[in-house]
Formats: structure tokens, C-alpha cells, sequence
């Protein structure tokens, strides 16, 4: 799914019984959690694309209990990660991980259509093609009135407004010169472009964003 990339764009450390620890994940985690709690439906089918080490879903499993959760992730040790943590969180609302790549056309003939599609921090680590056809494929693999939500950093109209923003995004394009920051007006493009409704772009901490898209 994703480039070549600096070893600072995704740095995840064993934490026992085959979990994985991402810091970043931990960090933003909380503030994701009260955002969907917010904006999400609050029940239904939930799909997670590139669920990581798994340290997301189980937080927002717990928090949103009559959503019934899809994690995905195309890495065999992190869907094992997954795995481990439902299990020791003991929650009955989550299915095992399965394998996609969410960049591939047609996925969503593969997976059920869901109430919420959820995705945090992929979009600047893979190509501008590839977000475009990630957001078309979960798009029709939402059910009508279904929400999209996409979190993570972007460049806002096409301009970096933190250093760390710009120190990353440069050891990004210097590693595949096809990746990279999106813009925010690209963005809200692209959801028009699969037919979804752009609701809301939401403020995040650490200068983050989240774009809250719905299907008519």
C-alpha cells in the first residue's frame, strides 16, 4: 500500500503476545476517539482501513460499543497485533483483522457496506493516485448515509504551516518523491469526486485535521 519511506513515518516496537506498540498511536488516540464519538454513527457496521498495530480500535471499540468493528491491514505481524489486543481487551464487537489493500480497485466488492469507514495517518504516506482511488473504493463501500472519516496531516490549501510539517513531509518526498502532504482543497476535491458530501473539517491536536464526509 504504501512507498518507500523514512523509518520516522511509522515506528512501532514489540509489546508482547505477538502486540505492537506505536507511540503515535497512544498519543492521538484519546482526541480521535472524542472526535468519532462526536461525528460517528453510534451503531452499525465500523470499517478500519490500515487498523495499524490495533492500539486505535480497541479504544474506539470500547468507546462506541454498538458499532460493530472491521479492522483491516495488509501486514501479517500487525494484523497478529490486532488480534492480540481484542483478545485481551475481552470485546465482542470486533472481528478479526483481515487483509486489505485499500489502494487496490474493487476492495469494496470484498467487505460488506458499512455505516462508518474509518482511516488515520495513511494519506501522506502513499501517492496522490492512490488516496484518489482509496476514496472512491470506500465510498462504494458505504452504505447511503454512511460516514468517512480521514485523520491525519495535511498541507492546508497547499501550505505547510508547522515546521515539524514541513521537516517531515520533506524527509517523506525525499524517500519517494510520489508521496507526501496532501492539500486540504485536493482533499475536499477528491470526496466530491467519489459523490460524497463534505460535512465538516475538523481542528485536531498536533495540527492534525479530520475530514468528516458523508453518502448521501
Amino acid at each position: 500500500m504504501t512507498g518507500t519511506l523514512p523509518r520516522t513515518a511509522s515506528v512501532t516496537r514489540p509489546a508482547g503476545d505477538a502486540k505492537l506498540h506505536a507511540p503515535a498511536a497512544v498519543r492521538n488516540r484519546d482526541a480521535i476517539c472524542d472526535m468519532l464519538c462526536t461525528f460517528a454513527p453510534q451503531n452499525g457496521r465500523a470499517l478500519e482501513i490500515a487498523s495499524g498495530t490495533g492500539e486505535h480500535i480497541v479504544a474506539f471499540a470500547a468507546a462506541l460499543p454498538n458499532l460493530h468493528w472491521q479492522p483491516t491491514e495488509p501486514d501479517t505481524p500487525r494484523r497478529a497485533s490486532i488480534d492480540a489486543y481484542v483478545a485481551e481487551a475481552g470485546l465482542q464487537n470486533v472481528s478479526p483483522a483481515i487483509a486489505l489493500d485499500a489502494t487496490a480497485v474493487g476492495w469494496h466488492k470484498t467487505v460488506p457496506q458499512n455505516d462508518l469507514i474509518f482511516l488515520a495517518n495513511l494519506l501522506h504516506l502513499i501517492p496522490a493516485a492512490s488516496v484518489r482511488k482509496l476514496i472512491t473504493e470506500a465510498a462504494l463501500a458505504m452504505a447511503p448515509g454512511g460516514t468517512l472519516v480521514l485523520y491525519g496531516p495535511f498541507a492546508r490549501d497547499g501550505v505547510l504551516t508547522s515546521e515539524g510539517d514541513v521537516q517531515f513531509d520533506s524527509a517523506l518526498r525525499a524517500a519517494d518523491p510520489s508521496i507526501g502532504y496532501k492539500a486540504t482543497n485536493d482533499l475536499t476535491c477528491w470526496i466530491g469526486d467519489a459523490g460524497l458530501i463534505n460535512v465538516k473539517v475538523v481542528e485536531m491536536p498536533a495540527n492534525n485535521l479530520s475530514f468528516i464526509a458523508r453518502k448521501p
